[in-house]
């Protein structure tokens, strides 16, 4: 059976308009777990609240990386716990997630992987890239081979690199500002921090 059989693909308008008629594309003045404000933010949990849409986009991002051959897959927590686990079921591989412990993005709770265990990372939308690194960093300190690094959507503008192959089901271009330059804050627009991070 072929990996295209296997694992139904989804283009990228396929998944915009998930996100879209689901409500999970929003707009206004958010403060990004990256520390950014933007005038949009994607509300993934609005979508993935859906097991029978969670498997279908988890399905599609396990094609990119099939080949791959990943062992285990890890989402930092909490946007990637979801996504990971669906991955992880397309794949019938084990699906973990990494959090943070102090300042660093750890694995807790039992959670290990074995040296050069082939490990891939997911996460559900991307902006900077810093917690998605955090996780390859941590997973290749414990001796785990990274594979790769695949998100539902990137946002980063080119901004995110990865030293493994990196790979999105969707992209969209979406403007995000420091506090300083913000036109939302210079404007008075209230502004709401929708994501995990509350600090």
């Amino acid at each position: 059976m072929s990996s295209q059989a296997k694992f139904p693909t989804l283009s990228q308008e396929h998944v915009i308009g998930i996100f879209e008629e689901k409500g999970a594309l929003l707009t206004g003045h958010f403060r990004l777990s990256s520390g950014l404000h933007s005038d949009k933010y994607l509300q993934c949990a609005l979508v993935l609240q859906h097991p029978d849409v969670a498997e279908r986009i988890g399905s599609a991002m396990a094609a990119l990386f099939s080949d791959k051959k990943p062992e285990a897959v890890i989402g930092p927590a909490i946007g990637g716990i979801v996504i990971a686990q669906e991955v992880g079921r397309a794949l019938g591989v084990r699906a973990m997630f990494s959090e943070r412990e102090g300042d660093s993005m750890t694995l807790r709770r039992g959670f290990s992987v074995a040296k050069g265990e082939r490990v891939l990372v997911v996460e559900d939308v991307i902006t900077t890239g810093g917690s998605v690194q955090e996780a390859v960093d941590a997973l290749v300190a414990l001796g785990a081979d990274v594979v790769g690094v695949g998100v539902i959507i990137d946002r980063s503008g080119d901004r995110a690199t990865f030293s493994v192959p990196f790979k999105s089901l969707a992209r969209l271009e979406v403007s995000a500002y420091t506090e300083e330059e913000c036109p939302l804050c210079r404007s008075g627009e209230p502004i709401y921090k929708p994501g995990s991070r509350k600090s």
